[in-house]
């Protein structure tokens, strides 16, 4: 089995998929994390370029903490749009990994890089299967399944999740993954939310701070309990922690309760 997630920058797919990408990987599949842009716009001190190879370098260590690829495109951050080149790049790159599930974000979000990531996929979605289009890469057959991950946005319209899956035992892998973009956790995005003097200096102390302000898991685990206990069943469902949890998109393959299970692991 193959998970592919398609994201705008070199840290979004760890906290979104980190865990169900690592428990494919853990069971004999193949793990791929995909960023459109190179990041190279996301600090207040470092230059573009330098910033560009440094969260390049960030994401391959991320993606070995699991074993999975980290796959990072070469678009300025902060510029991306869904245009036709970079829609046809995409489309080559899914043909050759050939994903049984997709995974990216919804177009609706405050970033405009992550609108346009989640376009990109919707809109790469069905030439997929069109030969003239990319003819170099042989088209794929039948359509992996292809699910939105979550956001908190609700105009136009707010995520339903169809998926529920527990993460619990993979909580600390997505920490170490979050833990080796440096440059960003560490350093922008705490300058950026005015916590940048909150941030520990020694790398254990670091880990324990951000494993501490990582509680998405928690808040998903939390706000779709009924989706856990419908899955897991009440007395399991009731004790999940970490949740990760995924919408399906309709221009994808739609699965039946046994593909379900067979994509989204307990």
């Amino acid at each position: 089995m193959k998970l592919m997630f398609i994201g705008a920058h070199p840290d979004d797919g760890d906290g979104r998929v980190g865990g169900l990408a690592a428990r494919y990987v853990e069971r004999g599949g193949q793990a791929m994390l995909v960023s459109v842009t190179n990041g190279n716009a996301g600090h207040h001190e470092m230059a573009p370029d330098d910033l560009a190879r440094r969260r390049k370098a960030e994401a391959r260590r991320a993606g070995e903490v699991i074993g999975a690829e980290y796959v990072v495109l070469d678009h300025d951050d902060a510029r991306l749009t869904p245009d036709v080149e970079i829609r046809e790049e995409l489309i080559g790159l899914i043909r050759q990994f050939r994903p049984d599930l997709l995974l990216g974000l919804r177009p609706f979000d405050y970033h405009a890089d992550h609108r346009a990531a989640g376009q990109l996929v919707m809109d790469a979605s069905y030439l997929l299967t069109v030969p003239l289009i990319r003819p170099d890469v042989p088209i794929m057959e039948r359509m992996p399944v292809i699910c939105y991950t979550y956001d908190r946005f609700r105009k136009p319209t707010p995520f339903q999740c169809d998926v529920a899956v527990a993460v619990d035992e993979y909580i600390e892998a997505k920490v170490r993954m979050l833990a080796c973009h440096e440059s960003q956790f560490f350093e922008w995005l705490a300058f950026n939310s005015g916590n940048l003097d909150q941030v520990p200096s020694g790398e254990a102390e670091r880990f324990q701070w951000l494993f501490e302000r990582g509680s998405a898991s928690i808040f998903l685990a939390d706000t779709y309990r009924e989706k856990l206990i419908e899955r897991y069943g009440p007395e399991r469902g009731k004790e999940i922690r970490h949740a990760e949890v995924f919408e399906i998109c309709e221009y994808g393959t739609r699965p039946d309760a046994d593909l379900i299970e067979k994509l989204f692991p307990k």
